[in-house]
């Protein structure tokens, strides 16, 4: 009877040594022993070289303590910052704009990147909408067409995004062309199907809204409330995706080819990696990135227009950068990625809460892209 009440009510000793908590456990171990281990290395070192490993650890770390720098003075300055509703708007903002970043690093982990990426977010948030519109709206663009299933358009604007993604990774792959000049040709040719694609019908180029409900209601119906402060369905999703991304890097074999190929292509090829595979599926999973992210913005921002996506490559890149995907290539991580553009989305509620002209945001964005980018390399000459 007394073993029975144990299992019923607080976890025995024996079940906390079960299962998940004894991974959980062992981890935590591991983690504190590397920490003391290296803390008791350093205290070992003599006055000279400890200085050394401190200016290294703070050049190396300077983005996250310059951005963990700026939250703090902004949440200094304006209190309501760091206020139930802003937090909420925070992870609300990296949610929504997760997917494109973790299509990007995909491209920087083979040493690329993709700046057509906004603009198929644009291409595929139109297509959603233009679906997706109420079937009794005046100006619909088609207006004989019957009620589409919302996972039929799901798929749809999937299946864009791969194509185009499939595209981008043709021309890198078969004629080793670089993807900054591969996905700048794309970009414009996408966002000249854009305008032509908005004046389909009696449309004339304008803005698509008229949102059916049952579009809306599935993107950004409240998830749960905190602080009777609703969190948006779309959260979960993107955790959903992120989950998926991160067994995708680090279970399959083809994350374990994709990190090859960046690292070294010529020495993944020897090894038998299909290259050419490898790269057109990274576009193609980062297109499908895209197709999710322009389906989640149709309905979250409910009103579509030709420059609906516009740079959001520039903050997909900055993120990744931030959360440590290397140009130089073959390195990334998931929870990363995850951080940079959570850290990134601070930084610009931030600068709203300080009421930061509009305009400068284009400029502390190229800042923080050449900073982290500078960091980046110069880490990867210090190894050679």
């Amino acid at each position: 009877m007394e073993d029975k009440k144990k299992d019923n009510g607080v976890p025995s000793e024996r079940l906390m040594n079960d299962g998940i908590f004894v991974k959980i456990k062992n981890r935590l171990s591991e983690k504190g022993a590397s920490v003391k281990r290296k803390y008791g290395d350093f205290m070992a070192k003599p006055p000279h070289d400890k200085r050394s490993m401190l200016a290294e650890f703070l050049l190396n770390n300077a983005m996250y303590i310059l951005i963990i720098g700026a939250i703090i003075a902004i949440a200094a300055m304006r209190p309501r910052f760091l206020s139930p509703a802003s937090l909420i708007n925070i992870i609300s903002l990296t949610a929504a704009k997760l997917p494109i970043a973790l299509g990007i690093g995909g491209a920087i982990v083979l040493t690329g990147t993709d700046i057509s990426a906004g603009r198929a977010v644009g291409l595929t948030a139109c297509i959603a909408a233009s679906l997706l519109q109420m079937p009794n709206y005046l100006n619909k663009m088609f207006p004989e067409l019957p009620p589409i299933p919302i996972p039929l358009v799901i798929l749809a604007v999937m299946a864009v995004g791969a194509l185009i993604g499939a595209v981008n990774g043709f021309f890198v792959a078969r004629f080793k062309l670089h993807p900054f000049i591969v996905t700048l040709s794309t970009q414009l040719i996408l966002f000249g199907v854009i305008l032509l694609y908005l004046q389909i019908g009696d449309n004339g180029g304008q803005t698509l809204s008229g949102l059916d409900d049952s579009y809306l209601s599935f993107v950004t119906a409240p998830l749960f409330t905190v602080f009777g402060i609703a969190v948006p369905m779309y959260v979960l999703y993107s955790v959903i995706i992120t989950a998926i991304m991160w067994v995708i890097w680090n279970k399959t074999a083809f994350g374990k080819n994709m990190f090859a190929v960046g690292a070294n292509e010529e020495a993944a090829r020897v090894s038998g990696v299909n290259v050419f595979r490898t790269i057109v599926l990274v576009f193609m999973l980062a297109g499908i990135m895209y197709g999710i992210t322009g389906f989640i913005e149709g309905a979250r921002i409910a009103s579509i227009a030709s420059y609906t996506g516009q740079n959001y490559e520039s903050d997909a890149i900055a993120a990744c950068v931030i959360g440590g995907v290397s140009f130089v290539g073959g390195t990334g991580k998931i929870g990363g990625i995850v951080i940079g553009v959570l850290l990134l989305q601070i930084i610009f509620v931030g600068l709203n809460f300080l009421s930061v002209d509009q305009n400068m945001l284009y400029i502390i964005k190229g800042l923080i892209i050449l900073l982290a980018c500078a960091l980046d390399m110069r880490k990867y000459v210090a190894k050679r």
